[in-house]
């Protein structure tokens, strides 16, 4: 059978590769970008879509005969403690609507991204276990784990195949931070490739755990490639990639640029970052569906540097 593949916030960072990824994978013409504005980069077939609506989803879900649904529209958890209430009506109303229009459509697979912010200070922040009590601190976060419930929930009840991640920070050169908590280790590779000074909203000291893009995406593929059978976990599964602090991440710049200039002045993100975890227990997604991250810091800070050097020096061209 053919994959016609549906992806919702394709404009955003995870949106932009995650598309050109299943471009890859199943052909131009079987992935369907969607977001609320035009976006003239991509391309192939692009879709304006307020997945607020109901109808206008469920339009695009039958007119291209949509098999796989990837659900990246949300509000992220810095931009949302701005405007708390309407994070929740969003992250949740839209969620609702990809998983009512699946299931009336009879889309095979969701996938539905997680993230961190699930976790809450009541865990064990080295390593953190799958099955940690989530009480997260963030109306994000807050979303996210409604959000998990109710895919297992329609995995349960009507037998929808709804997969799920539970990101760290995602870390990638193609597009400018979304309002995460963690955006501030996309920030600092572009301060640096610029040549200017870098003032970091964490502690130096802050750990958290990161991702870079490309491995995010690969989990995310090979997630949702694994046979149904294997999959154990219908909430979402913890993922790690490598975890560093602003300090550690400044250190691997300077290895290239040694006088790249780092200043601290903590705000609100960090009370959310002290309340996620340092590090994660990704055990089970090894064994269910064979996930092993590629990048270590050093890795990622070569290919973010190299990829922003070369986009900076065609801007100025």
């Amino acid at each position: 059978m053919t994959e016609n593949i549906l992806i919702t916030g394709a404009s955003g960072q995870l949106g932009a590769v995650m598309t050109k990824a299943l471009q890859e994978k199943f052909g131009v013409n079987h992935v369907i970008a969607s977001d609320l504005r035009p976006n003239e980069s991509f391309e192939g077939l692009f879709e304006i879509l307020d997945v607020t609506d109901n109808e206008a989803l469920k339009s695009i879900v039958a007119k291209y005969k949509i098999t796989q649904i990837y659900h990246l529209a949300a509000i992220l958890s810095a931009k949302g403690e701005l405007f708390p209430l309407k994070t929740w009506d969003i992250n949740m109303s839209t969620f609702f609507n990809v998983l009512e229009v699946s299931r009336q459509l009879s889309v095979k697979k969701v996938f539905y991204p997680s993230s961190i912010a699930v976790f809450g200070s009541n865990i064990s922040r080295v390593n953190t276990p799958q099955d940690s009590n989530l009480m997260p601190s963030t109306v994000y976060g807050i979303s996210k784990v409604a959000g998990e419930n109710w895919a297992n929930y329609y995995f349960e009840k009507y037998d929808l195949d709804v997969r799920s991640i539970r990101y760290p920070g995602v870390i990638g050169y193609q597009s400018l931070p979304g309002g995460g908590t963690t955006d501030y280790a996309v920030d600092i590779y572009h301060k640096a490739v610029k040549q200017e000074h870098f003032e970091c909203f964490l502690k130096e000291t802050t750990t958290l755990p990161m991702i870079y893009i490309e491995d995010a995406v690969r989990a995310t593929i090979e997630l949702m490639d694994a046979p149904a059978e294997n999959i154990s976990i219908r909430t979402s599964y913890n993922l790690a990639g490598m975890s560093f602090s602003p300090k550690e991440v400044a250190d691997s710049i300077k290895k290239t640029y040694p006088n790249f200039e780092v200043s601290y002045n903590p705000d609100f993100r960090q009370n959310i970052a002290d309340s996620w975890p340092m590090s994660i227990d990704d055990t089970k997604a090894k064994e269910d569906w064979g996930w092993k991250p590629k990048y270590d810091l050093d890795a990622m800070s070569k290919v973010m540097i190299d990829n922003l050097k070369a986009y900076y020096n065609s801007v100025i061209a």
